[in-house]
């Protein structure tokens, strides 16, 4: 019998959430299934979802940020068949593709600042961990700085430098690091005075929070780095390729100088894995220093062609359609929107944005009654406040968002940058309606809030703190 994809698919389609839960992570799919994220989604197109039963959703998250030019990109979908049916070679490992060198001398021109090797690898945590030992090479020191709140993914080293201490928890010793304060210069430049620093790793537009650090410090934080022997280390990953309304968020700040950039997520449209470590000759040389050391650090599916043609043909998109441009017009337009219900709403504390990478930031309000009300859910769990505003705008308003991070009352909006002013009035109206019935305390908001808190309390062992 040949294999149909499109037959297994359908088969087993409307089991998708219990096989996941069997098979892959029963925690995982219980989560989103007390909290009514378990949708099954059958397809996906620029920036919206369509579920099993026909509805169409609008989509805040991107799939964390992957699917920058939209879903499903006919462009990508066409050099990526059109690279099948050629039957052309790749990962052959002992060659240099060609597609490589052309996809690194795109993104060198884009970027900037005189950086000039590329090294690709498949994930942005995998990149994290390249830019680690290469650093670490490059400088003769271990030890690398981060910033508080800090996200540069979940491998053993990159997770020594996030900032959230409960991705850290039971995993052992991890890689020799420091955290300071964002935006503190000098805490920063106490580290490095250390002298055992090898480099320091700030994004530019954190991708917990949707935090930014103050004007001036990230070229300060460069020329200090440099000062002190250590690299300075832009990670692009989430902020990268037009996320922020430029190539990326580096580019919004004056007189930087990084030794590395890092980007990985979007450079393919959303469909295969691909990274790029872009650095200078001296970083890169320090580690592929001889004709012996020329493999001393590689990556199976670095080099692969299909990957190349994907990142190829997403930097096309992004300039044919002025993506860039784009994001800084519709991110601003959405930004004032949202910035306007600040005083009319007790809830919202801030609202922040470079771009289509925006925050909306709740806060303790004035009134009694809703002074209650938070305390009362923030005795229960930390992390259910914005669930009261997530689950709403799903079930509800067919919107997709999601939690900034743990333990924090920030929700982050990350569409596609393909999102437009009907997207935005969309979304709005579906926000601003959460936000009436959040401010009528007691009310069905609240009693959806304590319903979901006492599932999820009944589902974990005693003394769980999953």
């Amino acid at each position: 019998m040949p294999f149909d994809i499109k037959t297994l698919m359908a088969e087993n389609l409307s089991r998708d959430n219990a096989m996941y839960g069997e098979h892959v992570n029963s925690k995982f799919a219980k989560a989103l299934k007390i909290i009514g994220f378990d949708k099954t989604y059958v397809r996906g197109k620029g920036s919206y979802l369509f579920d099993s039963n026909g509805d169409k959703y609008l989509d805040m998250l991107a799939g964390y940020g992957m699917f920058n030019i939209g879903r499903n990109h006919p462009v990508v979908q066409k050099a990526l068949t059109d690279f099948i049916e050629a039957d052309y070679s790749s990962l052959v490992q002992m060659e240099t593709p060609v597609l490589c060198g052309v996809l690194a001398r795109e993104l060198k021109q884009r970027i900037g600042y005189g950086l000039n090797k590329v090294y690709f690898c498949s994930t942005g945590a995998e990149a994290n961990e390249t830019a680690i030992k290469f650093a670490r090479r490059a400088t003769g020191r271990n030890t690398v700085l981060y910033a508080s709140c800090a996200f540069h993914g979940l491998t053993t080293g990159a997770l020594a430098m996030n900032g959230s201490e409960v991705f850290k928890e039971n995993f052992g010793d991890l890689a020799a690091s420091r955290k300071i304060p964002l935006g503190d210069i000098a805490a920063l430049e106490r580290e490095l005075s250390k002298g055992d620093v090898a480099a320091f790793f700030i994004e530019p537009v954190q991708g917990k929070g949707v935090n930014m650090p103050p004007a001036g410090f990230l070229a300060e934080a460069s020329k200090l780095c440099h000062e002190h022997g250590s690299l300075f280390i832009a990670d692009e990953v989430q902020s990268g390729i037009g996320r922020t309304g430029k190539f990326i968020a580096l580019h919004h700040e004056k007189d930087v100088k990084p030794d590395v950039v890092i980007v990985s997520k979007s450079l393919s449209g959303g469909y295969v894995p691909i990274a790029a470590v872009v650095m200078t000759e001296k970083v890169f040389g320090k580690t592929f220093s001889s004709l012996d050391r020329a493999v001393v650090h590689s990556s199976t599916f670095g080099k692969s062609n299909f990957a190349m043609t994907a990142g190829l043909a997403t930097l096309s998109v992004l300039d044919d359609e002025n993506l860039i441009e784009n994001a800084a017009r519709m991110g601003d337009l959405l930004g004032q929107r949202l910035l306007a219900l600040k005083d009319k709403y007790e809830f919202i504390a801030d609202v922040r944005w470079r771009g289509l990478m925006l925050a909306i930031e709740f806060g303790k309000p004035k009134s009694l009654k809703l002074k209650t009300a938070w305390a009362t859910v923030n005795k229960i769990n930390e992390d259910l406040f914005c669930q009261a505003i997530t689950i709403p705008l799903l079930q509800d308003h067919k919107i997709l968002t999601q939690v900034a991070g743990n333990k924090m009352t920030t929700i982050k909006l990350i569409p596609p940058l393909t999102f437009n002013e009907s997207d935005i009035d969309w979304f709005m109206d579906g926000f601003e309606k959460v936000m009436q019935d959040l401010h009528r305390f007691p009310g069905p908001a609240w009693e959806s809030l304590t319903r979901i808190a006492k599932n999820a309390l009944a589902g974990s062992p005693k003394g769980s703190k999953s």
